[in-house]
């Protein structure tokens, strides 16, 4: 009889779950050729976060181990026998970590994390350790790496957010413009303001293509996106202003 195979690296990555995706990374720390880096993924749960680094390790890093994952992870959670409909007090803060040998390295990046307010994310900093000694200094690169990582993890969520508010006042924008397009072909050239060749016809109406934010995405200029967002908000109230008067000279 044959014996069934044992798992290897293949069977791990032909998984028919979809693989996790960083949603940051830091810049390398090296020091007496020891490397450092943090990545951030997203993890809803304890048992998320202990899959994601099972990923990293035998996945992402497989073909280069590192010394050791220090991870840590915040997750908001519904609080047992609860179904979420009583608002916050339903949902409570998972917290954990993982030394991977770095004893109260996992501490450390959950301490970072506490710090910047982060949820919904493990974080695990990566250290390739280079053969010397780094005493207590290993602590502050670990520190220094999660919390970059924490920083541009809170900076995407920020931008996720103002993509959002944005996609919204775009639709809002779209359907007060096909109103006053509306309100217009049913008042006549003299009511309308308007002259006669340009009195809107319904069946001329051009599809209006939706903006693309990959780029805005990407560039994470967070400045852009709420100055973007400012003036949808002034173009959606004079549409508004200047519906108002056409319905009173309906």
């Amino acid at each position: 009889m044959a014996v069934p195979s044992a798992p290897n690296l293949d069977s791990f990555i032909k998984s028919s779950k979809t693989p996790p995706q960083t949603l940051a990374t830091s810049q390398e720390v090296r020091d007496r050729k020891s490397i450092f880096v943090a990545s951030a993924y997203k993890a809803s749960s304890p048992s998320d976060a202990r899959s994601i680094m099972k990923h990293v390790k035998n996945v992402v890093h497989a073909a280069r181990p590192a010394s050791h994952e220090i991870a840590a992870w915040r997750c908001m959670t519904l609080k047992e026998g609860k179904l979420g409909l009583d608002g916050p007090d339903d949902f409570e803060v998972q917290g954990g970590w993982e030394d991977d040998g770095e004893k109260y390295g996992g501490q450390r990046v959950l301490k970072v994390m506490q710090q910047e307010g982060v949820l919904d994310v493990i974080v695990i900093v990566s250290r390739w350790y280079g053969g010397i000694m780094l005493g207590p200094a290993r602590f502050e690169h670990i520190e220094t790496c999660a919390r970059e990582v924490c920083r541009a993890f809170k900076l995407k969520q920020d931008m996720d957010e103002c993509i959002t508010v944005l996609t919204a006042l775009d639709d809002e924008l779209s359907k007060l413009r096909e109103e006053l397009a509306r309100i217009s072909s049913t008042l006549t050239p003299s009511k309308a303001h308007l002259p006669e060749q340009s009195t809107f016809k319904p069946e001329e109406r051009k599809e209006t293509k939706k903006p693309d934010y990959t780029a805005l995405s990407d560039s994470l200029d967070i400045a852009k996106a709420r100055r973007l967002i400012t003036a949808r908000e002034n173009a959606i109230k004079s549409l508004r202003s200047i519906l108002a008067k056409k319905q009173i000279t309906k």
